[in-house]
């Protein structure tokens, strides 16, 4: 048992650097994921890369539709825009409407503080840059912190993550050897009603974000698939 345990805690310690300090999205240009609800195909969430020398831009685009038997339950559309330098988050914006409801983020790295700068629809105010990460699930340092940000309203959330292990898993009939994660919310709440409780899968070879699940009012799945490269 005490061997088993050495080897987990070795493995998971070697896979914080390696996620923490290696850079695999130099040669992406665009990363596609399809948005299921029930199994039931219902959106999609674009990320467009664009570099210029040490600067990148990732924009984002996503959207989804939920009906039942003709009436539209749930209407949401989202927009993001993340401007890093050097590896270094600068700026985020995102706008999303929620049925009838309207929420953004304004987010600007004050180096000179160390801090995050935030105007959003559920957080304003400012917060120290070290151990956050706001939450666009592609960037896989987020399984590195203890906190991460909103990419919706700027709400601050205390997370947990959680190495579940190595999984086989096959999308669009492709074979994955995946590094899933689990993300949940820390705090007391109930576990049903944390804000935070996602699966989150990366593939083992090149870190790309391939898969998401989650339960809210059913069963929620973000599956790529495409990956555009320069």
């Amino acid at each position: 048992m005490k061997k088993i345990l050495f080897f987990v805690i070795f493995f998971y310690s070697g896979l914080n650097e390696v996620f923490a300090h290696v850079q695999h999205y130099n040669n992406i240009k665009n990363l596609e994921y399809d948005i299921f609800f029930n199994k039931k195909l219902v959106g999609k969430h674009f990320f467009e890369f664009k570099k210029e020398g040490k600067i990148v831009h990732v924009k984002s685009y996503g959207a989804f539709e939920v009906n039942k038997l003709g009436i539209l339950l749930m209407d949401y559309q989202t927009g993001t825009e993340e401007i890093y330098n050097k590896g270094i988050l600068m700026k985020f914006s995102s706008d999303t409407r929620q049925n009838d409801k309207i929420k953004y983020v304004r987010l600007k790295n004050d180096e000179k503080n160390g801090t995050f700068s935030i105007d959003g629809s559920s957080f304003k105010g400012k917060i120290p840059i070290k151990d956050i990460v706001v939450g666009t699930w592609w960037n896989h340092e987020i399984i590195n912190k203890n906190n991460q940000i909103s990419p919706i309203s700027g709400r601050v959330i205390k997370q947990k993550v959680k190495f579940l292990g190595k999984k086989k898993i096959i999308i669009n009939d492709k074979k994955y050897n995946a590094l899933s994660f689990n993300f949940l919310s820390d705090d007391n709440k109930p576990l049903n009603k944390k804000k935070l409780n996602i699966n989150v899968f990366y593939d083992e070879k090149t870190l790309l974000w391939i898969k998401m699940s989650y339960e809210k009012l059913g069963f929620w799945e973000y599956r790529l698939k495409k990956v555009e490269y320069f």
